[in-house]
């Protein structure tokens, strides 16, 4: 029984010597594997099934595959730490040695799994699922760690496997996908999504349930609108750069200005007849590209806006049928004015 994680082993010794844990996890794949002792016994006769050999867990990282093993584990664990076990993390504190086992980036099924065959072994009950042997992990086994993938033809793309869970940057392009796979919305550590040069006409809300996602990439597809879902969603925190370049879009929602985490906003290309009213409320914009769409005017709350670079090139802006006429006051001399105020002082 295998999970792959971030793991960090603190020892509860280091603060009292006055020292502190370097805080960082490390990619590893943890086992519980079935201890083999050197000179195993002989069968029992008459058929009778003999006891099982204790278990072990075992640690094992990309630079030590041998890892490192704990064998100890019935009446040895003094805590599990489960509160964030759906966010794939938790913590095992053992009583010896006294460590703590902190696990990060998990996927929260199989973290809940081991977790209940670790709380098994604790009691000294048998575990359902097959234990694994004590073998050094194979260097693929930490491919599973891979963060960053990127696809630029329909023949890369993966049909009958799944995506690396760990995948913090992901670019599809050139795959002639017409809707976003399913499968890329279960990568939660997801950053990055580059959907670039395919032909999308729809964007699923669940992709506002990818709760880090900070750059969001859709130009040159068939988009035709941004849906008021996916403005209401996590994206309202995690977004920072959107790319809607080159699609079909004619306007975009006022529930968009929500998303006042944007600081890079291209919508080049399109067919852009306004602005969201709104606009103005998108306080931390610095980047906007809005050039070969069709707008006749800019907002009011346009002014609002913090930009460092702006692009409108390619509007049809119109011009005002009647210039509005200014009138301008002439100044007071400053006799008048000292006069007026002396009148008004009394």
């Amino acid at each position: 029984m295998k999970l792959h994680c971030e793991v960090e082993v603190v020892s509860r010794h280091l603060p009292a010597l006055g020292l502190r844990n370097r805080g960082k996890g490390v990619r590893a794949v943890l086992s519980l594997s079935q201890q083999t002792p050197k000179n195993p016994p002989r069968p029992p006769a008459g058929g009778e099934r003999g006891g099982q050999h204790p278990a072990c867990l075992l640690i094992s990282t990309l630079k030590d595959k041998r890892g490192t093993r704990y064998e100890q584990l019935k009446e040895n664990i003094e805590q599990f730490f489960t509160k964030f076990v759906d966010e794939g993390k938790a913590t095992v504190r053992l009583k010896t040695p006294p460590v703590d086992i902190c696990l990060s980036k998990a996927n929260s099924s199989s973290l809940k799994g081991f977790l209940s065959a670790l709380r098994l072994l604790h009691r000294g009950c048998d575990v359902e699922a097959p234990l694994s042997t004590l073998t050094p992990v194979k260097t693929k086994e930490f491919e599973k760690f891979k963060t960053k993938m990127v696809i630029t033809s329909k023949k890369d793309y993966p049909l009958s496997k799944n995506f690396p869970y760990y995948l913090e940057h992901l670019q599809t392009s050139y795959c002639g996908l017409v809707r976003v796979d399913m499968r890329m919305l279960c990568l939660k550590n997801l950053r990055k999504l580059d959907l670039s040069h395919n032909h999308i006409k729809k964007l699923p809300a669940t992709i506002g349930d990818l709760i880090h996602l900070q750059e969001l990439n859709l130009s040159d597809n068939h988009l035709e609108s941004f849906s008021v879902a996916l403005c209401q969603s996590t994206l309202q925190k995690s977004l920072r750069s959107l790319d809607l370049s080159k699609n079909k879009i004619k306007a975009l929602p006022v529930q968009f200005c929500q998303l006042r985490e944007l600081t890079d906003l291209k919508l080049d290309d399109n067919e852009l007849i306004r602005f969201p009213f709104k606009i103005g409320q998108l306080t931390n914009l610095r980047f906007l590209s809005a050039a070969q769409n069709k707008l006749p005017f800019l907002p009011s709350e346009f002014k609002n806006l913090s930009l460092e670079y702006l692009d409108l090139f390619g509007n049809t802006f119109e011009q005002p049928a009647v210039l509005p006429v200014i009138m301008l006051q002439t100044p007071l001399t400053l006799l008048e004015s000292s006069a007026r105020t002396i009148l008004h002082n009394r």
